[in-house]
């Protein structure tokens, strides 16, 4: 098969069973790979088709600009469809995002602007004000809006969601997966439920994040932030794009939860991946200690552990940030 672009490859993913992992051989652990989609990550789903939609609408015209803020899977799918369609990109991203992301974006040839992570949410050196206000300020450009952007849910509930049906031929009982802007949980979650209502959706959390503690009890807490070290998950503000209404259950964990697991994901699977999934694979992992019957589990694999190198899959990191 030829492709005309490298972005008719997005979608369709492989679902593997993590079978070594496992602890209770009545739960099959079902991983969707997000990381082999071109530009390395979930995001290319929602940016693709933000995008042709923008496009559609005359919202994005050529020779435009893209902005958006990202925690640099967002920002990478940006960049490469950027390269393709001529787009110019700028990217603002907060100071925790690694190395290989912020070089990865570079590479696309997207100008990138960082910020504090430690800015909260009404700062103007908050990463996401940033992005508005570059958009503001720049002619003929786009934003994504990725937190906000209704089309974020609904490329899932189009795309991931469907695949996973079909692969799993409808037989899931339990879908997990960690969110920051929402839109994997909420679109992915809204399609299976409408599909089964019994499917449990649940929602892996870092601790520090205000999506737990807003789950929970409906209000914000005041010392939310972003500063745990895993990346692209949790939030210091509610994302218009998540739906709690579809989440049955959410779960909190630390760095050290996420992590380790990653790397057990790596040296008994053979699947590098990053963080956040390590965190939906521990949530997983979690849960099949309760479990007392035959059960599916699915969850999502978002990004590759190669964005990572220089962290999580480097122990002098690791025992830099009291992690080992």
């Amino acid at each position: 098969m030829i492709f005309e672009t490298i972005l008719e490859s997005i979608g369709n993913t492989p679902l593997v069973n993590l079978a070594k992992l496992s602890p209770n051989k009545q739960v099959t652990i079902l991983a969707k790979c997000e990381f082999m989609n071109p530009s390395g990550s979930i995001k290319d789903r929602i940016v693709d088709y933000i995008i042709r939609d923008a496009e559609r609408q005359g919202l994005l015209k050529p020779g435009g600009t893209i902005v958006e803020n990202t925690s640099g899977n967002t920002g990478a799918a940006i960049a490469m469809i950027a390269a393709i369609k001529g787009y110019k990109a700028i990217l603002t991203m907060p100071d925790k995002v690694s190395q290989e992301k912020q070089n990865a974006l570079k590479a696309f040839g997207a100008e990138i602007v960082v910020t504090p992570t430690s800015a909260p949410p009404d700062s103007p050196e908050h990463y996401v004000n940033v992005a508005k206000r570059i958009a503001a300020q720049t002619a003929n450009s786009f934003r994504i809006d990725q937190y906000d952007n209704p089309k974020n849910p609904e490329a899932h509930y189009t795309t991931t969601g469907p695949e996973i049906w079909q692969q799993t031929q409808g037989q899931c009982d339990i879908f997990i997966a960690s969110g920051s802007t929402g839109g994997t949980v909420s679109g992915v979650g809204k399609y299976l439920k409408e599909k089964n209502p019994n499917i449990q959706i649940i929602m892996p959390d870092p601790i520090g994040s205000i999506y737990y503690a807003y789950f929970k009890t409906g209000k914000i807490p005041v010392s939310g932030n972003c500063s745990y070290f895993v990346e692209g998950v949790g939030e210091d503000h509610l994302a218009k794009a998540m739906d709690f209404s579809v989440v049955d259950d959410v779960i909190p964990f630390t760095d050290k939860d996420a992590f380790f697991t990653a790397r057990q994901l790596a040296r008994e699977e053979g699947i590098l991946a990053g963080g956040s999934a390590g965190a939906n694979v521990w949530a997983a992992l979690q849960l099949t200690q309760k479990l007392t019957k035959p059960t599916t589990i699915v969850t999502i694999l978002p990004d590759s552990g190669i964005k990572y190198l220089s962290k999580m899959y480097n122990d002098a990191w690791m025992q830099s940030q009291q992690l080992f």
